[in-house]
């Protein structure tokens, strides 16, 4: 979340670029399942592109949908907020994740400056009361160990990919119920916390951020504690309102209700053998090499073997699927990228041939050889592949190999192969993704992250890193 001056034009085009970039940013922050390309001289699909997410914000926020980046749309931009994406479903976080526990514990590894323990921990108490009071929730305070919630006050970067912006921007973020990171809840220590309507109000906040920590995602009405943005009311007497209520009601069930007596129950089944459930890869194990990985649809997608996992955001959990519930008839990818535009085209490639997809959708007669893109006879597998957004450039990785595919002129681009370790400090490449401006290739079970505009290495880490591990 960013402050912006305000304009009055209606006419995005007409907008200063920084604006435009700036607005860029919180679509695709806050709004990741649309496309958000910045409009400019590239095409005019990006023009709709960015047009289609301001009018998916505007209707959410209940403003007038223009799909122009004018005053009203800017001032919702300006406020204060909580760093979660506002696309879910339902209000809550896809697939409805919850704790499957009646006791929930929490634990404050970092405390702000800004106010004494005693305070911050009579605050904290009393959001998550707000939960207790109306479902069978119990909440524990520990103060060594691991916890369900984990707490935090940390500044800027802070170790889960989303870096704090400083003050009056994003106040706080928490991730979904479940393993690993899951239940964790940050805030900004850049901002000044209080307990009055003065600086940002903490037990607001921490109410706000602890239903994201229980399963519920953001709610559209306005009056709602799931609302995004930051609103002070009066805290005296506070209770959760309606919305709310009824949310965190249909995850958990109504605090002191019991479950309805079997009436006239008959014989019991007899037991039948649970089946041999397959292997399914281990996404925490620091030896997770990868088959492929790729930023589809501004959602993160991880491959290996005939599985999938799926990060929508970094509070909404890991997910794990068969390949072929996403793509009926393709069982393994060793290599899958994304085209994004007005018409997203994904290229899903194992062994010798590649599908074209649109919409999780296979396009008829597909899938085709390799040889279709240019591939020399002799190549038979695609270790990774990414398609760079600004060069319009795919890049396929093979053995110690690497080529460049011009998208536009729909042919391989003269002086190719070359070998991989010139250009990337790297012998070869199991999988390649451009996320957030960067390109990460991971090689066996480590990661870098690459400046491919600058030429240079930021960081290494692990892949599983990734997902969600503590």
């Amino acid at each position: 979340m960013m402050i912006m001056a305000f304009f009055g034009t209606s006419s995005t085009e007409s907008l200063p670029e920084e604006d435009i970039a700036k607005a860029q940013d919180y679509l695709s922050r806050f709004f990741s399942d649309v496309g958000v390309s910045a409009p400019g001289s590239v095409s005019r699909s990006s023009l709709d592109s960015f047009e289609d997410g301001l009018r998916k914000m505007q209707e959410f926020f209940g403003i007038g949908v223009t799909g122009q980046l004018d005053s009203q749309t800017l001032d919702v931009m300006s406020r204060r907020r909580c760093g979660v994406s506002d696309v879910a479903r339902y209000g809550y976080f896809d697939n409805q994740p919850k704790w499957d526990k009646k006791e929930i514990t929490y634990r404050v590894t970092d405390y702000t400056a800004a106010m004494s323990q005693n305070e911050v921990d009579g605050a904290l108490a009393k959001a998550l009361r707000l939960y207790s009071d109306v479902t069978p929730l119990q909440f524990r305070q520990i103060h060594t160990g691991p916890a369900d919630l984990m707490v935090m006050f940390k500044a800027k970067s802070h170790g889960d990919f989303f870096p704090f912006d400083g003050p009056n921007g994003t106040l706080a973020h928490a991730f979904s119920p479940g393993e690993g990171h899951g239940g964790d809840t940050h805030f900004d220590e850049d901002e000044i916390w209080t307990l009055t309507s003065s600086g940002t109000n903490l037990f607001l906040v921490a109410a706000h951020e602890f239903g994201h920590a229980l399963g519920l995602a953001h709610s559209q009405v306005q009056s709602a504690l799931m609302f995004p943005t930051y609103q002070y009311v009066v805290t005296d007497g506070y209770h959760l309102p309606e919305d709310d209520r009824l949310g965190i009601q249909a995850l958990y069930g109504i605090r002191g209700t019991a479950p309805e007596p079997t009436v006239n129950p008959g014989p019991m089944p007899q037991p039948v053998p649970d089946p041999i459930p397959e292997p399914v890869p281990d996404r925490c194990s620091s030896d997770l090499v990868l088959d492929a990985a790729s930023s589809i649809h501004n959602t993160l997608y991880f491959f290996k073997d005939n599985y999938y996992w799926r990060r929508r955001s970094f509070w909404d959990g890991i997910r794990i699927r068969k390949i072929q519930i996403l793509w009926p008839g393709i069982n393994k990818v060793d290599a899958v990228y994304e085209i994004s535009g007005r018409h997203s085209t994904v290229i899903a490639i194992e062994g010798k041939v590649y599908w074209k997809i649109r919409r999780h959708t296979i396009q008829p007669g597909y899938p085709k050889p390799l040889r279709n893109l240019g591939f020399p006879s002799y190549v038979r597998r695609v270790d990774a592949a990414v398609h760079l957004i600004y060069s319009s450039k795919t890049l396929y990785f093979v053995n110690n190999m690497y080529w460049s595919y011009n998208e536009r002129r729909n042919r391989m681009d003269p002086g190719y192969p070359k070998y991989i370790y010139r250009d990337f400090s790297l012998s070869r490449v199991d999988a390649a993704f451009e996320y957030r401006g960067y390109l990460y290739l991971s090689s066996g079970s480590m990661q870098m992250e690459y400046d491919y505009k600058r030429g240079r290495v930021i960081r290494s880490f692990f892949n599983y890193q990734w997902m969600n591990c503590s």
